[in-house]
């Protein structure tokens, strides 16, 4: 009995032995092969071997700068599918007219702004929070929502909280009615397209620079940046909208009343009548002061 038992235990010895000698070989014979290449490119002289060499790197490279060429045509070329589909949608649509009085076919001057100031066509500015979670999604919407938005929370003025930051939230009637109002009196008193004349004062009332806060070694440093193009517009309708319910306070006049002359004043590049052109006046100066 004990002798079989050893049998046995010899017979697992061998059978894990032999893989490991046929790992062995296996080795053996890559390292074989291995000298027979190198043995064969030794007989190349040594001009010819730089020259394979140089040729093959230089097939490589081509080959991945043709493949970089070919993704960058396909990338374009969605991109120019992708413009022809929203051309052939402003046509389409171009019948329809904001607040169905007012046409969008305003073309915007600033090309840093053109990209992040939507105005295609509709009749109600309002998508009710649609794509919300989307990151940089509110460049798709139109301008008069974004600026009716604002109506809502115009945001805080300095570090304190001024009656400019009360909250709006929900009341969509009354910003509606507000921003139509304030259209009405901007075309009677300019005889312009009041989408024309909001697009004309964001583009004078963007600032173009700012300042970022840089902490070096415990110390902070204020330094001249260029202004992302959506925060410039974020800005512009901040300031436009802060003022207007800043002049409309304790009865003066009514907000749509100030917000027309705000907007007015600001597509006029006018710092004396309008708070976003003065607010963009200061904050150019302290980037040019910081740089």
């Amino acid at each position: 009995m004990a002798d079989e038992v050893t049998t046995a235990a010899e017979n697992k010895q061998e059978q894990a032995v032999q893989p490991s000698e046929q790992a062995q070989t296996e080795n053996a014979e890559v390292k074989e092969t291995k000298p027979e290449a190198s043995a064969e490119l030794s007989n190349v002289p040594k001009k010819k071997r730089v020259k394979i060499n140089i040729s093959a790197a230089v097939k490589e490279e081509s080959g991945s700068a043709r493949e970089e060429k070919a993704a960058k045509k396909k990338a374009d070329k969605t991109l120019e599918e992708k413009a022809k589909q929203e051309e052939a949608r402003k046509q389409k649509f171009a019948h329809l007219k904001i607040f169905n009085r007012w046409p969008l076919d305003v073309v915007v001057n600033d090309l840093g702004l053109r990209n992040y100031i939507n105005l295609n066509p509709i009749i109600v500015p309002w998508t009710a929070g649609r794509n919300i979670k989307k990151q940089f999604w509110k460049s798709r919407k139109s301008i008069v929502e974004r600026l009716m938005l604002k109506l809502m929370v115009a945001g805080h003025k300095g570090k304190k909280h001024f009656r400019t930051s009360n909250t709006n939230t929900g009341k969509l009637a009354t910003q509606y009615n507000t921003i139509k109002k304030a259209f009405e009196i901007i075309e009677t008193k300019t005889k312009k397209n009041p989408v024309e004349v909001l697009v004309r004062a964001l583009e004078n009332g963007a600032p173009r620079e700012g300042v970022a806060t840089i902490e070096y070694g415990g110390v902070r440093y204020p330094k001249a940046a260029d202004m992302a193009p959506q925060r410039r517009i974020d800005l512009c309708l901040r300031w436009m909208t802060q003022a207007a319910f800043g002049h409309s306070a304790k009865g003066k006049k009514h907000v749509w009343e100030a917000l027309a002359d705000e907007i007015i004043g600001t597509s006029n590049n006018d710092s004396q009548k309008s708070n976003a052109i003065a607010k963009k006046m200061d904050v150019e100066r302290q980037s040019g002061a910081s740089r």
